[in-house]
């Protein structure tokens, strides 16, 4: 169903069980998942959250602005996709790191161009530091990252296995969607991803696929049209 996605980690993903900082057995899972999926001839493109580390709204109040804490949030998401680009290599698999804002020597200034002849070539292009602007979050900078590269769906990696009517993990009577229009999410007010978001992917149209990034295999399975997860669809 997809030949070119671009994948949305979370940040706290990266950081494992207790989802703060960098946990190793979670990055070298992940980038077996992807190289896996690489060697099938799909092309991936990642955005990584920055949770694990600092998410940048959260400092409002804590002695950081709203700006401030965002660029700090930026921040982040470039220390995890630096983890996650070295795990990626340690695989075998070409990767590089592209930022919003220019970042010489620590990675690659983003250009459409250079990430798609990437993903061509059977790279994995790590697109971080959001937008480049505060007031944006990272959904929203995936949202518009997969637009420019010409994506076939986001695909969001989560600990659950798609878009329930409640937080499945809060509430036992939560009942999974399979698919769901993007006016029936947010009309439901269901958090898949941000109205920003929403409205760059429906305006595409790019379907959002909400999955368990946790089971093994699952990357996969996506890509190769089994129905899992949730498919959010114009």
């Amino acid at each position: 169903m997809y030949k070119r996605v671009l994948l949305k980690l979370s940040g706290e993903s990266l950081g494992g069980p207790a989802g703060k900082g960098l946990d190793e057995a979670s990055l070298s899972k992940f980038a077996k998942e992807i190289a896996a999926a690489v060697a099938a001839g799909y092309q991936i493109a990642i955005v990584n959250g920055g949770g694990n580390i600092f998410r940048g709204i959260q400092g409002i109040g804590k002695g950081y602005d709203r700006v401030t804490g965002d660029r700090m949030g930026m921040l982040a998401t470039v220390i995890n996709s630096l983890a996650l680009c070295s795990a990626l290599r340690s695989e075998g698999i070409k990767a590089e790191v592209f930022t919003a804002t220019q970042m010489a020597p620590l990675a690659q200034l983003y250009t459409r161009d250079n990430a798609v002849a990437l993903m061509e070539k059977g790279g994995v292009a790590l697109i971080s530091g959001g937008t480049g602007n505060p007031y944006f979050s990272t959904d929203s900078g995936a949202a518009l990252r997969a637009l420019e590269i010409g994506a076939d769906a986001v695909l969001k990696g989560t600990r659950v296995d798609g878009v329930y009517t409640a937080d499945p993990e809060k509430d036992p009577t939560a009942v999974k969607y399979d698919e769901l229009t993007f006016q029936e999410a947010l009309t439901k007010h269901l958090k898949v991803m941000d109205m920003t978001a929403y409205a760059l992917c429906e305006q595409g149209p790019v379907p959002i696929v909400v999955f368990d990034i946790n089971t093994p295999g699952g990357l996969l399975r996506v890509l190769n049209g089994e129905k899992i997860g949730t498919v959010v669809h114009a």
